[in-house]
C-alpha cells in the first residue's frame, strides 16, 4: 500500500502533534492548538528593499503576514513569536528596522482592533461558544477507489 495511483503514502506512529501544510496542529489537554509550521529548509526569501516593486508591496506583505499569523496561531505567544521572526527575516533581507517598525505597529494595531470585534484570542467565551469549540467534525466524501 506504499504506492497507489501515483501517490506515495507514508505512515507515522500516533502522536499528539502533526505538521499539515503550513500548520502544526497539537492536542493539548483535550484542545486543538495551531501554530505556523515552516520547513527547516525554508529560506525566507522576501523582496529586498531595493526591489523596483511599488511602495505598497512591502506594507501589503507585512499586513498580509500579520493577519495570516493571527488567524492561524491559536496562542497569542505563538503569534507574537511568528511576527518577531517575520520582522527579523525582513531585517536580515536588508530592510531597515526603523522603516519596518511603524508598518508592523500599524498592522498589529489594526489586527488587534479587528480581533477584538471578532472575539479571537479572547478568554471570555459563552458556554455555547465553549461547547462549539469542543466539537470537531471531519467529513470525507465516499469514493470507491479510496484506500482503506
Amino acid at each position: 500500500m506504499q504506492q497507489w495511483h501515483g501517490l506515495q503514502w507514508t505512515f507515522e506512529d500516533l502522536s499528539t502533534s502533526m505538521n499539515f501544510k503550513d500548520l502544526t496542529i497539537s492536542i493539548v489537554i483535550g484542545h486543538l492548538n495551531t501554530t505556523l509550521y515552516k520547513k527547516p529548509q525554508n529560506l525566507y526569501i522576501y523582496l529586498p528593499p531595493h526591489s523596483s516593486h511599488p511602495k505598497g508591496i512591502k506594507t501589503g506583505l507585512i499586513y498580509g503576514q500579520v493577519r495570516c499569523i493571527h488567524r492561524l496561531c491559536s496562542n497569542k505567544d505563538d503569534s507574537d513569536t511568528c511576527i518577531k521572526r517575520l520582522f527579523q527575516c525582513l531585517v536580515t533581507r536588508g530592510h531597515k528596522p526603523e522603516r519596518l517598525i511603524p508598518i508592523f505597529t500599524r498592522a498589529e494595531n489594526d489586527m488587534t482592533h479587528s480581533l477584538k470585534h471578532k472575539g479571537t484570542h479572547s478568554n471570555k467565551t459563552t458556554p455555547q461558544q465553549q461547547q462549539t469549540k469542543r466539537a470537531l467534525f471531519f467529513h470525507l466524501k465516499y469514493h470507491p477507489e479510496d484506500p482503506p
